[in-house]
């Protein structure tokens, strides 16, 4: 009589241990299970915006910047663009850039005016992700080096004279705003090209 009760103490015991394993072991998973996803939502949207690529990609990859994106690479920025940042870049479309006096797009792209393209676009481009619900009114910093003037105006968001068209075209190192008008800065005249 008495090896039977023993052994269901053994038994019992034995069951005790499993079942508080079989607890600890849930518990772990669920907070692993808790801290994966938590690491998981970061690095998910990281993985989602690498997959959107670099500023560049997503400019390659849209019809509408085949113009920025013929620039960029005309004033030897693609580098710039690809860099880690965060950049904010105010990216005009097509349209904006056909939208410049004649030939002026073409004289830009021309070799011996890479530094003039090079200040124009990087006065579209200001350090730091600033998505559009962080977008204050006031004058922003560019890189380079001048500022360019943001207001808003009901839900409309404009820099300078233009105004942003698709806000936060998301990329992995960094956001793009389109705008519909190219951004000159004040020291540049079209006309002197």
């Amino acid at each position: 009589g008495t090896m039977k009760l023993k052994y269901a103490g053994i038994a019992l015991a034995s069951a005790g241990l499993l079942f508080a394993a079989g607890c600890s072991s849930d518990s772990t998973d669920e907070t692993d299970t808790a801290a994966a996803t938590a690491e998981a939502s970061p690095s998910a949207m990281e993985s989602e915006s690498s997959d959107a690529g670099t500023i560049v990609d997503v400019a390659a990859g849209n019809d509408d910047f085949s113009t920025l994106v013929a620039a960029v690479d005309a004033a030897d920025l693609q580098d710039t663009l690809s860099a880690d940042g965060p950049y904010t870049v105010f990216a005009p479309t097509n349209a904006a850039f056909e939208a410049l006096p004649d030939g002026v797009l073409d004289k830009l792209l021309e070799p011996e005016n890479k530094d003039t393209l090079k200040d124009i676009l990087t006065y579209h481009v200001v350090s730091g992700e600033v998505t559009s619900d962080m977008i204050e009114p006031g004058d922003v910093e560019t890189v380079e080096g001048s500022t360019v003037t943001i207001t808003t105006d009901g839900g409309e968001v404009m820099v300078n004279e233009a105004k942003v068209e698709t806000a936060d075209v998301d990329a992995s190192n960094g956001v793009i705003h389109s705008i519909d008008a190219v951004l000159l800065p004040e020291d540049v005249d079209p006309a002197d090209l």
